[in-house]
């Protein structure tokens, strides 16, 4: 049985109850219990309760790249002893952040494990990318975990009016998520931002040069993440951290700091997809058609709201670029998904076909 001081020293990674029912048998095998803080080159660091040490993944490598071991997740380790020791499994994951790889070949890639509290980080040092924003947001629905804005770089906004219109204009592209602008050159929105971080396990996400690992030295209280400057000339950042690393913060609670990500494909996201856009969701029940694109369809309370001006016209391109994207990967590795698109494609061929035959019959 894990004994009680190995219990509280690994609740500061967030071990609890359930975490060790689902070992008990693990436990019993006299396997101990550890959370993965960095994966690199077939091996990784685990924290357990008598401090880090150094595992190989040989046993937990499968084919399928959504089931590697990844920064965050719960595993058993062989007791002293053996050289190397090994990871023997990892326990059923409670949330995962996934995206597509960057390359075409249809794969995920899992960023974090056991994540409760997603934070996207957006730097204040140029034009907002709402897309990209939600496109953020709905992996991080998608995972389990509950998305937080961080809008950093606020110390560079020159003016509080100018600053509250951006984070107004974040609040309406991320609906049901609290946007916050922080600083960690003046630590405005730290503590704040810190007080969030310390109810559970919180992954740090954005591009590169949106300032993270300045952030995550920030909510650390101590320099741990290298930090480089942005370029001058086009104002991007350069790849400082180049692995998630999970780290413990002083207020309580665990940080995942990840590299800065060029490419944020969505991976099977309908559902978060349908949660950043909400507003388009309930409109979208009260159209005359269940099936309604929302493109000219009659009686279409989505494009009605457009029309009115309720509903801006980005959101709207948003949400489908997004969908179709979607819909894309996920025909990809999902044969009756594609089957499925292809006799929608097929319907809708031949529904235009009839119109185009139908208009040009009362011409004659």
């Amino acid at each position: 049985m894990t004994s009680t001081s190995a219990f509280l020293a690994l609740a500061r990674y967030g071990w609890d109850d359930a975490w060790a029912d689902a070992f008990a048998r693990h436990d019993a095998a006299g396997l101990l219990p550890g959370r993965v803080v960095r994966v690199d080159r077939g091996q990784c660091d685990v924290v357990t309760a008598d401090g880090t040490l150094r595992a190989d993944t040989a046993f937990v490598t499968p084919n399928d790249p959504l089931r590697v071991v990844c920064t965050g997740d719960w595993v058993a380790v062989d007791p002293d002893g053996g050289t190397p020791r090994y990871i023997r499994t990892y326990l059923p994951r409670r949330t995962a952040f996934v995206r597509s790889t960057s390359s075409k070949r249809s794969e995920g890639q899992i960023l974090a494990a056991n994540v409760d509290h997603a934070i996207v980080a957006v730097p204040l040092t140029g034009e907002l990318d709402l897309g990209r924003i939600e496109r953020f947001l709905a992996l991080a629905w998608e995972s389990g975990a509950r998305p937080v804005v961080a809008l950093t770089k606020a110390d560079l906004v020159p003016d509080a009016v100018t600053l509250s219109y951006l984070v107004q204009d974040v609040e309406a592209a991320a609906p049901g998520v609290p946007v916050l602008a922080v600083s960690a050159a003046t630590g405005d929105g730290v503590d704040v931002l810190a007080a969030v971080a310390a109810g559970g396990t919180s992954v740090l996400l954005g591009q590169s040069g949106a300032g993270k690992s300045t952030l995550a030295n920030a909510l650390l209280g101590e320099d741990v993440m290298d930090v480089r400057a942005t370029r001058d000339v086009d104002g991007k950042g350069r790849h400082t951290t180049t692995t998630r690393n999970l780290l413990a913060l002083p207020g309580g609670g665990v940080l995942i700091d990840t590299p800065g990500l060029r490419g944020v494909g969505l991976w099977d996201a309908q559902t978060g997809v349908g949660q950043v856009f909400a507003e388009i969701e309930e409109l979208a029940s009260r159209c005359r058609f269940h099936d309604c694109a929302h493109t000219a369809e009659p009686g279409c309370a989505v494009l009605a709201a457009v029309d009115s001006g309720t509903l801006p016209e980005r959101r709207l391109d948003s949400y489908r670029k997004l969908m179709r994207e979607n819909q894309w990967i996920v025909a990809k590795t999902d044969a009756r998904m594609r089957a499925e698109l292809r006799r929608d494609w097929k319907r809708k061929g031949a529904e235009g076909k009839a119109a185009m035959e139908a208009k040009r019959g009362r011409r004659v």
